[in-house]
């Protein structure tokens, strides 16, 4: 509903008494009252949960909320918070985290919803088949800056269409050395230890891919997903067909190199040099609403600031 539509609601038509009274025809009765959220009214047989005029409105209507992207989210989807951190992922194979951005209808899918009312997203498709990381090699530090941090945050932001709703934000950078033997939380450790500086675009961390994965027993630390990468495989949606970049970098050797997920959603180190695909990621601003979708991919989430 749009906003001018949902405030004459709450100035004209303050109190309900809804009643049903045939199958699907829904009679509304109502009376003016001066706008409150303290006036309450009978609903037993509307079908409906809420006691209070703001919520009688908002529930009838649907897409009119006041709460924040994040948080409906949270509810709807019925994410459970992330055991190593304050946040909540979207897991398994193909969850209802589709989402219309920059005009790209489902073309976006939310990895996690943070705890400060953020929303991190990736693009739903590849922007580059074979693009360096860092094309001199002398380095895998992000804010050097990285070429691929200089390319995201000029050429491709600045084709954005919304680049209001994005947030600048810093981002984990910290690398990993022999990741496949590290204790997952460790592992988590080592990326946070270092933070970027604030940026809009990035690239997921090595981390995040295994916490998207639903099977976490068999697939719930980098070095268990390697060995049973055929079944963690199926079981998330974070997986492509190609090799693409992570954001962390992999201390191994001494060529500068980066953690890349391969076609069979293994982490492999590159070298920093070589071509692989980018799937940009950035933040939603917590002030961001939800005005309509399920999150389905013929339904994707709506957004507005």
């Amino acid at each position: 509903m749009k906003e001018k539509t949902k405030e004459f609601l709450k100035k004209y038509l303050i109190g309900f008494i809804l009643g049903v009274v045939s199958a699907g025809v829904v009679i509304v009765y109502a009376e003016t009252y001066f706008p409150s959220n303290d006036v309450t009214y009978d609903n037993t047989e509307s079908g409906l949960t809420s006691t209070n005029v703001q919520g009688a409105i908002d529930e009838l209507y649907g897409v009119c909320t006041t709460k924040p992207a994040g948080e409906q989210i949270i509810e709807d989807a019925g994410l459970e918070k992330d055991p190593y951190e304050c946040r909540y992922f979207f897991t398994g194979a193909n969850p209802n985290n589709y989402i219309t951005f920059n005009d790209e209808t489902a073309g976006w899918r939310i990895i996690s919803v943070e705890c400060d009312g953020t929303i991190k997203i990736i693009k739903n498709d590849n922007i580059e088949d074979g693009y360096s990381w860092d094309s001199s090699n002398g380095s895998n530090v992000w804010d050097r800056p990285a070429m691929i941090k200089t390319y995201l945050n000029n050429a491709f932001l600045n084709q954005l269409k919304n680049p209001n709703q994005i947030i600048p934000h810093s981002w984990s950078v910290g690398s990993v050395t022999e990741a496949l033997t590290y204790e997952f939380a460790e592992q988590i450790k080592n990326e946070n230890n270092i933070k970027s500086q604030e940026a809009k675009i990035g690239l997921i961390t090595s981390s995040e891919f295994i916490r998207t994965n639903s099977n976490t027993e068999q697939c719930g630390s980098t070095r268990i997903n390697y060995t049973n990468s055929s079944i963690c495989k199926t079981t998330n949606w974070l997986n492509h067909n190609e090799t693409w970049w992570t954001i962390t970098p992999y201390d191994y050797g001494t060529e500068a190199s980066v953690i890349t997920i391969d076609e069979r959603g293994r982490h492999i180190g590159a070298l920093a040099r070589t071509l692989k695909a980018v799937y940009p990621t950035l933040y939603l601003s917590s002030e961001i609403k939800i005005t309509g979708g399920t999150g389905t991919s013929s339904d994707p989430y709506e957004i507005s600031l």
